[in-house]
């Protein structure tokens, strides 16, 4: 994302009020301030549509969960969300905009918490020239959430609720601040030309890249894989939640790409922003269909489960480049994602990954593809950059995440006893259940 954007308006807006400034200088002309007012409100809207993608999340991994682990998914998701609105505003948004301080001092200067303008801010004012620092600390905020909601389904049903917390304060507070600033707050990816309009690889892959490492240090859930290597399915408690949360995904995700323009002052900018949605419902449809075409020839019934994720996989896809595909572009770029979650599934099961909502094929393999067909539809960047900016980001995220996996498991552990997972975290981690009328009596 790039922060500064030049704008202007169109003479169409040039018709509506104009604001005051002090008594004795000339009020401004919405030509003059219709840009600021415009992308902020882009940011807000945006941002709510990407905060409701926390529903989403929450209610997709309660209904791939078994029932006993419900309550428990509920509350990380709702937990999560709170701890990185407290991270993210005390350190990690002026640590992913340092400005100008790519130095030790500078990045000293990024441990601060963030401050907005003052109540009533008269337009002379403005600290920023392209929207609020507040409706920009709340958009970009919704990413940094997102990344972390990302974990929480691949290490359900058997990892305890407070070591995951204090994960999440990490890589909220430190891990994804730090890598997103190498691209969206003027750092060295940004300056070799990498190209992630939305967090293909800098929300999504990174999400997934710190899934992976969790789930390779927690291991599988009891049961999953029998002597033979074969796996045991585990269905979830209720694919009517999982589909309701993979529509609010879907819709959220018009917030995440569309906001991400960054702009709407201008008759181009807000044009840009409808072929953006556009493209998003494209590839998502795309994905979706892909995926439930593919399960019927390969298992002669069509999975609801993987049709989810090829939908969402195909939103993944299209994060890093939505604006300069054409809609066709959009669809088979969508539907690689879908193919993709479709073989990798199986694959990880092959590897004993165990990933209960199949997160990392979502988000970290259909990231990587997304980030590296960027360079069909735009000029501006090529093919070993982006991958030099995937392998960059995929190892910091990876490497930071393994060691405090490791110093969680060392200090506290991260796995409940075989008999809490057994009988389920909601009882041995919160004792209350989601279901309790149909606890055994």
């Amino acid at each position: 994302m790039q922060l500064l954007k030049s704008l202007s308006v169109g003479a169409g807006l040039a018709l509506l009020p104009t604001l005051a400034l002090a008594q004795d200088a000339p009020a401004p002309t919405f030509d003059e301030v219709g840009p600021y007012i415009m992308t902020t409100l882009l940011f807000l809207v945006g941002g709510f549509l990407v905060f409701w993608m926390a529903a989403g999340f929450a209610m997709l991994e309660a209904g791939l969960v078994r029932s006993k682990n419900v309550t428990t998914q509920l509350t990380k998701n709702i937990a999560l969300f709170a701890i990185a609105s407290i991270m993210y505003w005390l350190v990690g948004y002026n640590l992913m905009y340092p400005g100008d301080g790519w130095i030790i001092a500078g990045w000293m200067g990024g441990f601060s918490a963030t401050s907005l303008e003052p109540v009533g801010l008269a337009a002379a004012d403005a600290t920023l020239d392209y929207a609020s620092v507040a409706s920009d600390f709340f958009f970009q905020l919704m990413f940094c959430a997102t990344t972390a909601s990302i974990v929480s389904g691949t290490l359900a049903e058997r990892i305890k609720l407070w070591p995951f917390l204090i994960f999440v304060v990490v890589l909220t507070g430190l891990i994804y601040p730090i890598e997103a600033s190498w691209q969206w707050g003027g750092g060295w990816l940004s300056e070799i030309g990498f190209s992630d309009f939305a967090g293909s690889t800098l929300v999504h892959a990174a999400g997934g890249f710190a899934a992976l490492a969790g789930v390779v240090i927690l291991g599988p859930r009891i049961g999953k894989y029998n002597k033979e290597g074969r796996v045991i399915p585990m269905p979830g408690s209720n694919l009517a939640l999982a589909t309701l949360g993979t529509f609010i995904l879907w819709l959220g995700w018009f917030g995440f790409n569309g906001g991400s323009q960054l702009a709407a002052g201008t008759v181009g900018d807000i044009t840009d922003v409808g072929r953006i949605f556009a493209n998003t419902n494209m590839a998502a449809s795309a994905g979706a269909v892909a995926a439930l075409v593919l399960t019927q020839i390969l298992y002669k019934k069509v999975d609801l489960t993987m049709v989810l994720n090829g939908a969402l996989a195909g939103l993944v896809s299209i994060t890093a480049g939505p604006l300069d595909p054409t809609l066709f572009g959009a669809l088979w770029i969508g539907a690689v994602g879908g193919v993709i979650v479709v073989f990798a599934v199986p694959m990880l099961d092959k590897l004993k990954i165990d990933d209960v909502v199949g997160a990392i094929p979502v988000h970290l393999l259909a990231g990587f593809w997304g980030t590296m067909v960027v360079p069909v539809y735009t000029a501006d960047t090529s093919f070993v950059t982006q991958f030099i900016g995937f392998a960059a980001i995929g190892a910091f995220v990876f490497f930071v995440s393994l060691v405090v996996w490791i110093i969680l498991k060392g200090v506290m552990g991260i796995r409940v006893s075989e008999e809490s997972e057994i009988n389920g975290l909601d009882m041995s981690e919160l004792g209350m259940e989601a279901y309790p009328e149909f606890a055994k009596g």
